[in-house]
């Protein structure tokens, strides 16, 4: 995680347009517009779907986030720092799923060269294949 890089952001605001793969081949989106704030320690973040509000954060902590979600995540999911990685937050954590083993969940936080800031969240089944869920693409309000 770079802390450094992130708390230069702190106080700043964003708007974009999210992404949400909910079919099994991951083709297909749905589409809402999305906002992402950065506040001292909280990363915080707006969608929607099916015209319904939905907001989430990322609270910092120091072995990495707890992370909720109206929609996907409503208990706080304890994700830890993925080591070595990269962008300016990177964190990984662990559900249950009702008919099985336990699945993963990777969210990364980057800002491109281009300016952009993303919010991008992977589905990790139990055999390690990773399957896109969000990507939050958004610029400077």
């Amino acid at each position: 995680m770079s802390s450094d890089s992130l708390a230069t952001l702190v106080g700043t605001q964003w708007k974009g347009t999210g992404e949400l793969w909910l079919d099994p081949l991951g083709d297909e989106a749905v589409r809402s517009e999305c906002t992402i704030e950065l506040a001292d320690g909280v990363v915080r973040y707006t969608w929607s779907y099916e015209g319904k509000a939905q907001q989430g954060s990322y609270k910092l902590v120091e072995a990495g986030a707890e992370w909720t979600d109206s929609w996907h995540q409503p208990a706080i999911m304890k994700c830890r720092a993925v080591a070595g990685g990269w962008g300016l937050l990177s964190v990984a954590g662990t559900y249950s799923a009702p008919s099985g083993p336990d699945w993963g969940w990777r969210s990364q936080l980057s800002l491109r060269p281009t300016g952009e800031l993303v919010l991008q969240m992977t589905n990790v089944a139990p055999w390690g294949e990773d399957a896109r869920a969000v990507r939050m693409v958004c610029t400077k309000v």
